[in-house]
């Protein structure tokens, strides 16, 4: 039996409140089972509306939506796309000017009928409309014929204008018309990271340069080359680029281009192994355009390089020879050979002599004194700290002009 109105309104009102309580604690509960984690958006509510007929969107206004895996995000596709594009368009660009350079020498048959043969394959690039070009001094040292080749299948005989061992550049003519020439570049603009493309005759593969790319690894580099068909240390070689792209046996006195299709680089030559049976990967050099490009204009004007010239042959003081000449110095030069009528003979340097600083400066490194005569001019002045058994003297030498090879 139902009691008093007023009593019943009760009970219903508590039962309604206990309900939603229950109601309330259940959708607490959900909700934080379905909580989202910290840093996540929660799913926007999809909207319907009527279909429009429009373009397909450009990549700068399509709205991008999640990529499916394994697919890469559409800037990074677009990115991708665009850098293939860059290094597609480098390659029309400037491979047409780089050509083959075939060393040549001439032999004698049975009948002492004289015939040629190849004697090694580099590569060159055109940089003038004169048809000179410019590629490494070891490419044509020592031929007696130069064939230059075209990508697009032309051929002519090569004119070797000059070359300069000391910075292993030299410039080829030909004489041929309609020339595609490469633009040269400003490589005191370069940073380590950027992109340059790498483009020669790598193996001296049929079918015209090898295209490869890769980026500016260290600038400022200082590397001493092998040595010549002569024997010897090779020339050590200042302001080099180091690049990872990859640079093979051909690849030598080809262009390193930057992405505007410019060069701002001749390429050299590849480290061989970091230490006896390891190989080194990846490290390249080429010579700076900014460097090269003085070299090439007075090899054009005179067929001969300047440098200052000191006429010593050294190695770099090692503990092993400062034991064996019983003196303190761990860091110089040593004097292995001094040319005859040169500077240092004119001043009385001797084989033997250890220099151990250059106007006041100590050669802490292989290259420092090959650098710091190098960053002077033919008639300069030098003051020499030289070692000679237990005496120590101070020589003056007045630089000449290196002869010409």
């Amino acid at each position: 039996m139902w009691g008093p109105p007023e009593e019943s309104m009760r009970l219903r009102n508590a039962w309604r409140t206990a309900v939603l309580a229950l109601v309330v604690t259940l959708l607490v509960s959900l909700g934080a089972a379905c909580e989202l984690p910290a840093g996540a958006q929660p799913a926007p509510t999809p909207t319907l509306s009527a279909p429009t007929a429009s373009r397909s969107p450009t990549a700068a206004t399509a709205t991008a939506s999640p990529a499916p895996a394994g697919v890469a995000p559409l800037e990074a596709q677009t990115a991708a796309s665009g850098f293939a594009v860059a290094i597609r368009d480098v390659a029309g660009r400037v491979r047409p000017s780089v050509v083959q350079i075939t060393s040549e020498q001439i032999r004698l048959d049975q009948f002492n009928q004289p015939f040629t043969v190849p004697a090694g394959v580099g590569s060159g690039v055109i940089y003038d409309a004169q048809g000179h070009v410019l590629t490494n001094n070891h490419v044509v040292e020592g031929a007696q014929r130069l064939l230059v080749s075209l990508p697009d299948g032309r051929s002519a005989s090569g004119k070797l204008v000059g070359r300069d061992p000391l910075t292993d550049l030299a410039v080829v003519q030909i004489s041929v018309g309609n020339l595609p020439v490469a633009e040269l570049g400003d490589s005191g603009k370069l940073q380590v990271g950027d992109w340059v493309v790498a483009i020669g005759n790598a193996l001296a593969l049929p079918g015209g340069p090898t295209v490869t790319a890769g980026v500016v690894s260290a600038l400022g580099r200082t590397i001493q080359e092998p040595a010549g068909p002569t024997g010897g240390a090779g020339p050590f070689l200042f302001d080099v680029i180091q690049t990872d792209a990859p640079i093979n046996p051909g690849n030598s006195g080809g262009p390193l281009v930057n992405l505007q299709g410019q060069v701002v680089g001749i390429n050299t030559l590849v480290a061989g192994q970091a230490e006896p049976g390891v190989p080194a990967q990846g490290i390249g050099f080429a010579i700076a355009i900014n460097t090269a490009k003085p070299i090439a204009d007075q090899l054009v004007a005179t067929g001969r390089a300047v440098h200052p010239y000191l006429g010593i042959g050294y190695v770099p003081l090692s503990p092993a020879i400062a034991a064996q000449l019983g003196i303190p110095y761990r860091e110089g030069a040593v004097v292995v050979r001094v040319a005859a009528d040169s500077p240092a003979a004119q001043t009385g340097l001797r084989q033997g002599d250890v220099i151990t600083e250059i106007d006041g400066t100590p050669l802490k490194t292989d290259s420092a004194l090959a650098q710091i005569v190098n960053s002077h001019k033919p008639g300069d002045t030098l003051t020499l700290s030289v070692v000679r058994g237990n005496q120590r003297l101070t020589v003056t030498v007045k630089l000449g002009e290196t002869p010409s090879p």
